[in-house]
Order: structure tokens, then sequence, then C-alpha cells
């Protein structure tokens, strides 16, 4: 599935891309702090029950999605959304969400993903376009920090 949003065009990930993003992954917080290592990135970026759409700004990719269809409650989940430094507050990461909202809204009502705690612009975002907190995962990746599980239903 190629999707095109203002600015940007997202497709699915080529091989190539799989390990752009890995390496993105391990370069970029809260991963890099909480002990993602390329290997693990990798890993995850090639599992075959996941699906990892990359957006690009022109030629260039810019950011990555990673997305498990049945990851909560046989919902989808998103799994990681990372962006590159210099394209960060150009809603990348606004933009590859509501791909994943397009994408599973005719076989979902539900959409979750995990946020830090300590990670208030992630969070914030989220808030801004519709997601909720519904639980907390205390001391999880690091001590003292917790992820915050979100919902948004997708109507």
């Amino acid at each position: 599935m190629n999707q095109t949003y203002p600015a940007y065009r997202i497709e699915p990930a080529t091989d190539s891309e799989r390990e752009w993003t890995a390496t993105l992954i391990t370069n970029s917080e809260p991963w890099r702090s909480g002990g993602v290592t390329l290997d693990k990135a990798r890993v995850a970026c090639a599992h075959p029950q996941y699906l990892l759409f990359v957006a690009h700004s022109g030629d260039h990719p810019c950011g990555a999605i990673l997305l498990h269809p049945l990851g909560v409650a046989s919902s989808p989940y998103i799994k990681w959304i990372v962006v590159e430094p210099e394209h960060r507050s150009h809603r990348v990461g606004r933009t590859m969400i509501q791909f994943a909202e397009d994408l599973f809204r005719k076989e979902s009502k539900h959409l979750f993903l995990c946020v830090s705690r300590s990670n208030q612009r992630a969070r914030s975002l989220y808030q801004q376009i519709g997601f909720a907190q519904v639980g907390e995962l205390n001391n999880y990746f690091a001590e003292g920090d917790s992820e915050i599980l979100m919902h948004k239903r997708l109507a």
C-alpha cells in the first residue's frame, strides 16, 4: 500500500530502508537509552508479524512507523514511530499516525501505542490527535520512568 499525504509519501519499507530504520531507532531516544541495540532493532524491523512503512520527503526517507496489526487485545498497535532529527516538528509523525489510522480504520475500531512518561513532546502530540491514556507500566524500560499505554477510537 502506497499512500501520499501532503508533503510526504508513505510506502512499505525496502530492505535498505529496514536497515536505515533500525539504525535511526538505535540512535534516537528513548530507544538508545532504553537499550535497543542495532540487532534488536533489525529483528523488529524484519519481523514477519510487523508492518514497516517509511515516510519520504521527495526521494529521501525521513521517518518510519512500525505497526503490529493485532498488537493489543487483537487491535492494531504502533510499536515505533521515529523521525530523522532534521524533519522533527514538520508533521512527519502526525502524518504517519494518520496513515496508520487510515490503514486500519476498516478493520478495527481501536489503535494503541505506548510512550515514555518522560517523552512529554510525543505525549502532547498523541493527546492533541485524540489518544488518551488507558494504562501505565511503571519502570518498564527504565527505572524511574513509565510507559504510558494510549488508545484512540477509530471512527
